[in-house]
């Protein structure tokens, strides 16, 4: 310690304040420099902890140097024996004593005093010439010092503005608001930042100035006065506003696909910051979503008005309506502008209009009555393609547009005339995308009694857009149908592609009448088969994978004599039965595996249907489009087939509405069908035995059937059809045998046997006995054909029914003509 004291004493005679430290930070001696630093005596300091001496919490810095116990130095404030705060300069060296352990020595010197003015006057000096406004106020904001900058800004001389408040020299904002910025400052001690605008006179455009006002203290901590430094950053804010603009134009502009909604956004935008009207005409081939042809097309001179949007309701200084085409001659100033794409200002002053306005009275007269005397043309181009172009206006607003209003206009046009082409091109796509899904589904009901029914097809509303969604129905032998709807995976046009591909397979497949569970078999195999098509493709291509080729089909076919529907379904969803007395519920039909899984069953229901039952068939976008839960959107979809109304196509309506969100996210198919029933009036059935000499007896009960149904004229054909099949059938088949005769929009011959054996075609030979049954049966009936049944087989033929007949009643209450819309 003795070492401590003589080295501390050392240090005191050259005027430095030494304050010792022991290891448990007790101050362990004091000399005469600290006394007269910090007042304390040395019997009142000696011996306490070192932080009674200061007057505020150590820097954070402090205490990590003071845990790794290295030297360090800062200026902290300390606690005066009087109480009050002194600011010192703590140097701190760490020392080991006798028993090893950490000992500080605080050496304490006032800071250095700031820099002040020097005895030449260069303060004096540069006051005045600092390039931004300079103030200082007393506290009652009283300007007691003003530079030449602050000078000008408020457009005083020096013995006006002294010992003033500036909201006393001025009414403008910016000496109101310095002013009140000021007292603020003054009276909660706290710097005050703000931006103020205003206008040198009411048609100028306005300026802005940044005040920043801080507060001025004694060395006690007393506020005194204020200073002020005021800064015009006019050119910093348009810049910054025209970024602003920017930005919301990359948010707002194109979000749709839309080419009239994209347009609305522009006009919308521009409306809002800096027009006060705002036009955009579009080329008629891209209103349309037509494309564009590159250069100057020859059409050009043709506009059509996209949008028209403006601080006015109503719009009314619109010259054209929204949908309104104008027509500008070739050559002209306003078309040579579209053509190179120059934008420009203008102004609307009869001296100074361009000369394409002078030459239409009836815009200069629209822009007069409304006091519009600045206006901006930009054309609008995208990929070196001009689109239409763009007005905007200024008529409420009375600064003119100035050339940043015109860079600004052309950079959101810019990016308005991208997302502009984007949708056209979209649109187009979309439309041809669309028209095909449309010519790949039915386009009109087919000519069938079995069934009243309704569609529709409802592309994706996002810009998935159209997908591999269909639905058929198909007339079949023996007056009956097949109602098919199915979903392949994915969208666009190979999804379209590949649904018009298993649509035909089907058509083809229900043409030899197989049943709905072979039928899906072969349909799997088909899937199969373009799938491993289409990987062999991509591997030629170099490609690393396909995408998967996979479908969903539900197949039913309705038989309107024994009212009888037969099901199948590939992992498509159930169909929905609505009984005629309104109630609904999902019949159990096997689920069976998706089409392209290969090596798996498909099962069969059979359902006995009442008349008037209506069949739903539909797709799994309908059930799931709204919250992704199939169970909800089975049970929304119940509910809503259970509306009494009558129509079909009204319920379909009411179906879509109920369960579809105004954009669906995938594409659905509906499909409702309403059973008919032939009545016993209609059909005709007699057992044949296996004896020749029955054909005779046979033939003649069929002429005497044709007679009551009013068919004379078609007893010759019959005679020979019934000779021809049932000779066949005894001859060729196996008992039991059956003729039957329905009278439907066609009257239908079939004949059955329990033979698998197939009838084939063939063209006899001169010398030949037989061979030409078939080729007269073919020849005469309108349609022909073979069926198999799990029984035997059935051959049938259809014969066109004269026009008057074709009229008859072939169902229950319901005449033939009904039965087509």
């Amino acid at each position: 310690m003795d070492n401590e004291v003589c080295w501390h004493d050392d240090r005191g005679a050259q005027g430095t304040a030494a304050v010792p430290l022991d290891a448990r930070g007790l101050v362990s001696a004091w000399n005469a420099e600290a006394a007269r630093l910090l007042g304390y005596e040395t019997d009142s300091i000696v011996g306490r902890p070192a932080t009674d001496l200061l007057a505020a919490p150590l820097p954070a810095a402090v205490e990590v140097r003071l845990a790794r116990r290295t030297d360090w130095t800062a200026t902290m404030a300390l606690c005066r024996a009087d109480g009050t705060r002194v600011s010192v300069l703590v140097h701190a060296v760490p020392q080991q004593d006798i028993r090893g352990e950490t000992s500080w020595i605080w050496l304490l010197n006032r800071p250095p005093a700031p820099a002040t003015d020097s005895g030449d006057g260069l303060l004096e000096r540069s006051f005045p010439q600092f390039p931004v406004a300079l103030l200082l106020h007393d506290t009652e904001a009283r300007v007691t010092r003003a530079n030449t900058e602050a000078l000008r800004l408020l457009d005083l001389r020096p013995d006006d503005v002294l010992g003033h408040r500036t909201d006393e020299l001025g009414t403008g904002p910016l000496h109101h608001d310095l002013t009140k910025a000021v007292s603020e400052a003054v009276h909660t001690g706290a710097p005050v930042c703000r931006e103020v605008v205003a206008r040198a006179t009411e048609h100028a455009r306005p300026h802005t100035w940044s005040l920043l006002v801080t507060p001025l203290r004694d060395p006690t901590g007393r506020v005194y006065g204020a200073s002020t430094v005021a800064r015009e950053i006019t050119e910093a804010v348009r810049a910054r506003r025209r970024m602003d603009v920017m930005n919301e134009a990359s948010v707002r502009i194109g979000s749709t696909l839309e080419v009239v909604r994209t347009a609305e956004e522009l006009a919308e935008l521009a409306v809002e910051r800096f027009a006060d009207f705002a036009a955009v005409d579009l080329l008629d081939p891209v209103y349309s979503g037509e494309e564009a042809k590159p250069g100057w097309p020859a059409d050009a001179t043709a506009m059509r008005r996209a949008v028209n949007r403006s601080i006015l309701e109503g719009c009314p200084e619109a010259r054209f309506q929204p949908g309104e085409l104008s027509h500008f001659p070739e050559g002209s100033q306003l078309a040579d502008a579209l053509a190179a794409g120059i934008a420009a200002r203008y102004d609307a002053s009869p001296e100074t209009a361009p000369q394409w306005l002078r030459e239409r009275p009836d815009l200069v007269s629209k822009m007069a009555e409304y006091g519009t005397h600045s206006f901006l043309l930009v054309p609008m181009r995208a990929r070196g393609t001009p689109l239409g172009f763009v007005f905007f206006t200024r008529h409420r607003t009375p600064e003119p547009f100035d050339d940043d209003d015109l860079l600004l206009a052309q950079e959101i046009t810019a990016r308005a005339a991208v997302c502009v082409d984007n949708a056209r091109r979209y649109a187009r796509e979309r439309n041809t995308s669309i028209a095909l899904q449309r010519n790949l589904l039915p386009q009109r009901p087919p000519r069938q009694a079995a069934v009243e029914m309704a569609g529709r097809y409802l592309p994706a509303g996002s810009e998935a857009g159209i997908g591999g969604d269909w639905f058929d129905v198909i007339p079949l032998s023996g007056a009956r149908v097949a109602l098919v709807v199915g979903d392949v995976v994915g969208h666009g046009i190979q999804a379209s592609a590949t649904m018009g591909r298993l649509r035909t397979a089907v058509r083809t497949l229900a043409d030899v009448d197989l049943p709905p569970d072979e039928l899906l078999t072969h349909l799997d195999d088909l899937v199969l088969r373009l799938d491993q098509a289409e990987e062999g493709e991509a591997e030629g291509a170099g490609e690393g994978s396909a995408s998967e080729v996979g479908a969903t089909c539900l197949y039913a076919v309705y038989d309107p004599v024994s009212r009888r529907c037969t099901l199948a379904r590939a992992g498509h969803p159930p169909p929905v039965l609505v009984h005629p007395d309104g109630t609904a519920e999902f019949p159990e039909v096997p689920a069976g595996p998706l089409l392209g899984i290969g090596g798996l069953p498909f099962e069969t229901a059979v359902l006995d249907l009442s008349e008037g039952t209506i069949l739903a068939l539909y797709t799994d976008g309908l059930i799931d489009a709204a919250d992704r839960d199939i169970e909800a959107g089975s049970e929304r979809l119940r509910t809503a087939l259970t509306s009494r109304t009558q129509s079909l196509e009204g319920l379909c309506d009411k179906v879509l509405t109920a369960l579809l969100p105004s954009r669906p996210v995938d594409d659905v198919a509906l499909l409702l069908a309403r059973t008919r029933a032939l009545d016993a009036s209609h059909v005709a059935a007699w057992d044949v035995p296996a004896d020749p000499a029955v054909v005779a007896t046979v033939r003649r009960q069929a002429v005497e059937r044709l007679a009551e149904w009013g068919l004379e004229e078609a007893s010759f054909v019959t005679e020979l059809v019934v000779s021809e099949l049932v000779t066949n059938a005894i001859r060729y088949g196996e008992e039991p045998i059956q003729l039957r005769l329905i009278r439907d929009r066609a009257l239908i011959c079939e004949v059955t046997d329990a033979s698998n054996t197939s009838p084939h075609l063939r063209r006899a030979r001169v010398f030949d006995e037989g061979g030409r049954g078939l080729l007269l049966v073919a020849q005469l009936a309108g349609r022909w054909g073979t069926r198999h049944t799990t029984r035997g087989k059935t051959i049938w033929a259809e014969q066109d029914l004269p026009q008057r007949a074709r009229a008859c009643p072939s169902t229950q209450g319901v005449t033939a003509p009904d039965l087509f819309r």
